[in-house]
């Protein structure tokens, strides 16, 4: 009797634990979280509670991935699955896969993340879990968009579009209408990208969604500097930086910093161009982010190749080369090659 007592004082406190960890992890505090869901782990382990255990290995996959630690988040995600697999615990096995599709997606390593995707689409259905299966969807439909295949994406997110719509999830609705919006800007249909990234915009400001309304604002901006209008470009991406910065989102900072390069570039002022990519290039290897610190060495490559700095051209161009075997992205590598043939 006492035994079971202990056991259950144990797990009520292994509970409250999660919930204070919860509570951190929406705040951004990812420390806190990584260091309460570490104690819960050697809590589980030591009541030989296997369930709990796979829980808090999920949990500290989630804190290294938000840390960029990612082979940390990698091998994490992988025992919580083990787990979740040995315990038959399907909510959990469709969210740790779809955990790691997510993790191989920030390393480049796109067609392990596809398989990690599709192998937890099944159970979420399965599950009759929507918004599993849409959030996964969308995971999918962004890789299609990185790998220069907009139209495989555009089919994608006007599926998740009725499926946020039915559920009448304004957030995710505005998260998708971005995306079409994004495929169109891709496939050069300027016009239809503004519509969708113009609905987007007014139900990010309706919901007061800061972040969402910078993503799409970001957006905007880069279809001005595509329809030839760089300087109102400019305006909007100054803007947006200024709101990524404050609210933290290092990701979106980065994106901004090395658009606000491409722009400069275009309006031929170099020196402010590079300044730009310089500083994104910082953010993207703190996030470990080698699609997005490819993209920009290669354009940092293409300044210094118009000021006829070939060497240092040269130079941005061989660092996109060392990176880009870690990542799998033909049209990047293709461009690299083209690059260096062109000095």
């Amino acid at each position: 009797m006492t035994q079971s007592l202990n056991q259950a004082n144990y797990i009520n406190e292994w509970e409250k634990r999660r919930n204070q960890a919860n509570h951190f992890y929406k705040k951004g505090q990812i420390s806190q979280f990584l260091a309460l869901s570490l104690e819960n782990l050697n809590l589980a382990r030591a009541l030989q509670d296997r369930l709990r255990e796979g829980h808090a290995l999920n949990d500290m996959g989630l804190a290294y991935l938000d840390s960029c630690q990612l082979d940390e988040a990698l091998s994490s995600f992988k025992e919580a699955l083990l787990t979740a697999i040995e315990l038959k615990d399907k909510p959990a096995e469709a969210t740790i896969l779809s955990n790691i599709g997510s993790t191989y997606s920030r390393l480049g390593q796109f067609s392990q993340a596809l398989d990690y995707y599709n192998r937890s689409l099944p159970i979420f259905r399965e599950l009759k879990d929507p918004q599993g299966e849409i959030s996964t969807l969308n995971d999918v439909a962004l890789i299609y968009s990185k790998l220069g295949e907009p139209k495989r994406s555009l089919l994608l997110q006007h599926q998740i579009l009725n499926m946020r719509r039915v559920l009448g999830d304004f957030s995710g609705e505005a998260t998708t209408l971005n995306g079409i919006g994004f495929a169109y800007n891709t496939l050069g249909k300027f016009e239809q990208a503004l519509e969708f990234f113009q609905e987007a915009l007014s139900v990010f400001r309706a919901i007061k969604n800061v972040a969402g309304e910078a993503t799409t604002l970001n957006n905007i901006a880069s279809v001005y500097s595509d329809l030839g209008q760089p300087k109102q470009a400019l305006l909007l991406y100054h803007q947006v930086l200024l709101t990524r910065q404050q609210i933290k989102d290092r990701s979106g900072e980065a994106t901004t910093l090395h658009n606000l390069g491409y722009t400069y570039s275009i309006l031929g002022e170099n020196k402010q161009a590079l300044e730009f990519y310089k500083q994104a290039i910082s953010i993207y290897q703190e996030l470990r982010d080698q699609v997005g610190e490819i993209t920009t060495w290669l354009n940092m490559g293409c300044v210094y190749s118009l000021t006829d700095e070939k060497w240092l051209a040269l130079s941005c161009y061989w660092n996109g080369q060392k990176l880009i075997e870690q990542v799998e992205h033909q049209p990047l590598k293709d461009k690299v090659q083209r690059l260096i043939k062109s000095l």
